[in-house]
């Protein structure tokens, strides 16, 4: 059961959100893993943090992601910024359908990467001519982003013993 101030901070940090033109994200991530890359002596230490998460408009494609995280007292507490390094690697897992129709560009994943103007943020595409999804992660931030990016295609086969292919997504550009 939510206590009470739980429940007030919930809002309140929602509100904040809103008033800051932030939503929420689109798909969230479980965490499969962790390594360590610098030993802090006080706080959490640097690492690299694996996660996975689905796509939520197209059924059979699971994403990867792993991005650095900032440890020390300051990353501990939340406040700390964390570097644009990131990867993403998206696969088709079980036949695909699609949910809804797609958009150009549209964010299916992000996390918050500092303490309120920095995000990391996975948005997808899609190329008709080669029938492939296109999944590109890259961090902003309000007043100036960072050009270091990853990408990831999944080009849309028949699964399993049906060996049909599903049809292409209403997508618009």
């Amino acid at each position: 059961m939510t206590s009470p101030l739980r429940r007030r901070s919930a809002a309140l940090l929602g509100a904040l959100g809103l008033s800051l033109g932030f939503s929420a994200a689109p798909a969230s991530a479980e965490q499969i893993g962790e390594v360590t890359t610098v030993f802090k002596l006080l706080g959490a230490n640097h690492r690299i943090v694996v996660e996975a998460f689905d796509d939520p408009k197209v059924e059979g494609v699971a994403c990867f992601l792993s991005r650095a995280r900032t440890g020390g007292i300051k990353g501990s507490l939340g406040l700390a910024e964390d570097t644009s390094d990131a990867s993403v690697a998206c696969r088709q897992v079980g036949p695909i359908s699609y949910k809804e129709r797609l958009n150009a560009g549209e964010e299916v994943f992000q996390a918050r990467s500092s303490i309120l103007f920095k995000t990391i943020q996975v948005v997808r595409f899609y190329d008709p001519k080669r029938r492939t999804l296109v999944y590109l992660v890259y961090s902003d931030k309000v007043i100036e982003g960072s050009p270091k990016n990853a990408i990831s295609a999944v080009a849309v086969q028949p699964w399993g013993a049906e060996g049909l292919e599903p049809d292409p997504p209403e997508y618009r550009d």
